[in-house]
């Protein structure tokens, strides 16, 4: 399973999981756009921003495995079809 870690550049986030710029939004983060994006850690922009880092982390990382599970569940219906 593909993790989210704090010394992931946000860019990186975004481009890799697009569906988790909704809790970058939810959290307050909404430099998605920004250039600084490109370069700064999860865990910077978070401390920038005062964001709390870990709870940012547990939600875009339950993103993920979101994402993950609903991926698994549409490949099994289409093996089924």
């Amino acid at each position: 399973m593909s993790m989210i870690t704090k010394d992931m550049k946000i860019q990186e986030i975004i481009s890799k999981y697009p569906y988790t710029v909704e809790v970058f939004f939810r959290h307050g983060l909404m430099c998605i756009g920004c250039v600084v994006a490109q370069f700064e850690s999860l865990e910077e922009g978070a401390i920038a921003h005062g964001i709390n880092t870990d709870a940012l982390l547990k939600d875009l990382n339950q993103a993920v495995r979101e994402q993950e599970a609903l991926k698994k569940e549409e490949e099994k219906t289409k093996e089924k079809q």
